[in-house]
């Protein structure tokens, strides 16, 4: 049988900034732009989770998309949601609140969960905006 990909979207609205403390305003400004704010900025996310694996015999699934929704729930929407990246989630705590990290965060906090269901990850989609968003494959080549 082959392997199936399947996507579930969830949503939340964060706020968060890029700011490096030990830099002058002007060097943050310089780097970072409007993301720099010192007054934060928010966006509505989406996050697009990609489970791979081949369809069960019985149920056709390659994971319940209802377990999968509440495995982000739980394990990302609850803690991410009407946040501040920066300063509310402990797992962030310390990084650079950048797509490309909060992504590699949820990677983290996700592949163990959907393992134990018997799918595997296989790829996390954060979009910030209509024109930006991260796509992260667990630190492998996507092809």
């Amino acid at each position: 049988m082959s392997t199936v990909y399947i996507t579930r979207r969830e949503r939340f609205n964060a706020a968060h900034k890029l700011w490096r403390e030990e830099w002058s305003d002007e060097q943050n400004e310089a780097v970072f732009g409007r993301c720099s704010n010192k007054n934060w900025h928010g966006h509505n996310f989406e996050l697009f989770v990609t489970v791979k694996g081949k369809p069960d015999e019985k149920t056709g699934f390659v994971i319940d998309l209802k377990t999968l929704s509440d495995i982000i729930k739980r394990e990302i929407i609850d803690h991410l949601d009407h946040r501040n990246l920066n300063l509310d989630v402990p797992f962030l705590k310390g990084l650079m609140a950048s797509t490309e990290n909060v992504a590699i965060k949820i990677w983290e906090r996700l592949a163990p969960k959907i393992a134990e269901t018997g799918g595997e990850l296989a790829k996390i989609k954060l979009v910030e905006t209509e024109n930006n968003f991260v796509e992260y494959y667990g630190g492998k080549e996507p092809f």
